[in-house]
């Protein structure tokens, strides 16, 4: 009998996997890997959207089209007047009433057509700004806010179906098993990032206008259809759930269920925590690389490599944070351990300008990255376990509100404070390093208070609706409903 090469070749790959990849042991028999990687798809449309908006039209608006950089920068910042309402998306996702059962995949699908329109829109945007071919009589602000709205879609849309794609995700495996789940969708959002980044970098080896075109358009091609290919057969049409929805007599108002959510034990506690921690590590993003050419002396493809290292360092967190969860740690000291790591990181990084050590600073970034990874899968774990299972959509959104917007205001405030102290004559005759290490040193600080505020963080289990329903009414008309309003 001949030797079968490939069935060999597949055993020993589902053998190795779950060994070196600390998320991929969630697979079941009736999760597969297979289809877990199929639904992360929708990750890495996220990371391809993000690559294209805050790196190549970043570059390409300010240095090609001569597009201001203040308003380049307010494009970017769009998306996040979307990212407060991802605790409403996924709220309405918990709830949403569907003759098939369905609750996720009509949110994910929404916002991967709103994705496409913000691609299908930026072409033209581009084409008036670059003056290219019969647009050229046009007028600029049209291209100026076509652009915006292109941007403003394309963020709703990543908003929408990362929050609502990491519920199902969540929906599919067991409560153990989730932290390893929101591991693996994690791993595939950087995954996205990168090979989008190393695509778009052959694609515009030789820029043209038309050529930057065909790439968006590319972009919205491959949204829709990885995203359709992530969401074929994978949310189960629950025809019971569906009947339930729809006999209701009252519908479920989001505030009375946000109300509930803070309501629980240390929950408003745990989203400030999301929110400065996310807004410290959020800080250095945009100094690091400056700080080394300027500071350390490093080359351009030296601090190039500074992105792949914070990346791994995020990623080796992650991997770690899905490894000791599966096995029962509690998320509280996993938070704690992701501030704890990033104060000696940001010292690393302070101490190298004083020394001239590249060697110090590299580890301190590769720090800041691992404390980054653990605190954020920390944090989202411990907010998912706030909620009951079917509200997690909920506790998903809150996450990303906070997690999302405390991530843009530190990038922001952080270059800001950077200028502020650039632009101070006694400082800056004193050290060329010290509008930096003034930033740095703030993180750091932050990052202190951050682990004195999880000293009171309680670790919680999972509340199930019956728990739920006994403390707060949720639109239905049950017995827990009726017992409550007879004791209030």
């Amino acid at each position: 009998m001949m030797f079968d090469y490939r069935a060999f070749a597949y055993n020993q790959i589902s053998r190795i996997a779950p060994r070196y990849l600390p998320f991929a042991d969630v697979a079941t028999e009736d999760v597969p890997l297979s289809r877990l990687l199929r639904l992360s798809l929708f990750q890495v449309t996220v990371g391809l959207a993000l690559v294209l908006l805050a790196g190549t039209l970043n570059r390409v608006m300010i240095v090609e089209l001569q597009v201001p950089a203040s308003l380049v920068a307010g494009m970017i910042a769009l998306p996040l007047v979307v990212a407060p309402f991802r605790a409403l998306i996924g709220f309405k996702s918990d709830t949403f009433s569907s003759a098939l059962g369905w609750r996720r995949t009509p949110f994910i699908w929404k916002g991967t057509m709103w994705q496409f329109g913000g691609f299908a829109i930026m072409p033209f945007a581009l084409l008036v700004l670059s003056g290219y071919g019969d647009a050229v009589d046009a007028p600029r602000w049209l291209g100026l806010g076509s652009a915006a709205l292109a941007f403003l879609l394309v963020g709703a849309g990543m908003h929408m179906v990362q929050t609502v794609g990491l519920a199902l995700a969540t929906d599919l495996v067991k409560d153990e098993d989730q932290p390893k789940v929101v591991g693996l969708m994690y791993v595939m959002l950087l995954f996205g990032m990168v090979a989008a980044a190393f695509i778009f970098g052959v694609l515009l080896e030789n820029y043209s206008p038309g050529r930057l075109i065909q790439v968006i358009q590319g972009c919205a091609v491959v949204t829709i259809v990885l995203n359709a290919i992530a969401m074929w057969k994978q949310e189960p049409r629950d025809r019971e759930r569906a009947a339930q929805i729809l006999e209701r007599r009252t519908v479920p108002r989001f505030s009375d269920h946000w109300k509930q959510f803070i309501r629980y034990d240390g929950a408003f506690r745990l989203l400030v925590i999301i929110g400065l921690g996310t807004f410290s590590y959020g800080m250095a993003d945009v100094l690091l690389e400056p700080y080394g050419g300027e500071v350390l002396r490093m080359s351009v493809a030296d601090t190039t490599k500074l992105t792949a290292v914070l990346a791994g360092g995020t990623l080796l967190g992650f991997g770690i944070a899905s490894f000791t969860l599966g096995r029962g740690l509690a998320p509280v000291r996993l938070i704690r351990s992701g501030a704890l790591i990033g104060v000696p990181g940001f010292l690393a990084i302070i101490f190298a300008a004083h020394i001239g050590d590249v060697l110090l600073f590299v580890g301190g970034t590769c720090a800041i990255g691992l404390g980054a990874g653990l605190f954020g899968h920390g944090t989202l774990t411990e907010t998912m376990r706030r909620a009951p299972k079917e509200h997690v959509g909920l506790a998903l959104g809150a996450w990303g509100a906070v997690q999302a917007t405390a991530a843009g205001i530190g990038v922001a405030l952080g270059g800001l404070l950077r200028d502020i102290v650039v632009h101070v004559p006694t400082v800056t005759a004193m050290a060329p390093e010290m509008p930096y290490i003034t930033v740095f040193t703030l993180e750091g600080l932050v990052l202190a208070f951050v682990l004195v505020i999880t000293l009171r963080l309680k670790n919680v289990q999972r509340l199930d609706m019956k728990t739920e329903q006994s403390i707060m009414p949720l639109g239905f008309d049950s017995p827990s409903r009726r017992n409550f309003e007879a004791i209030r």
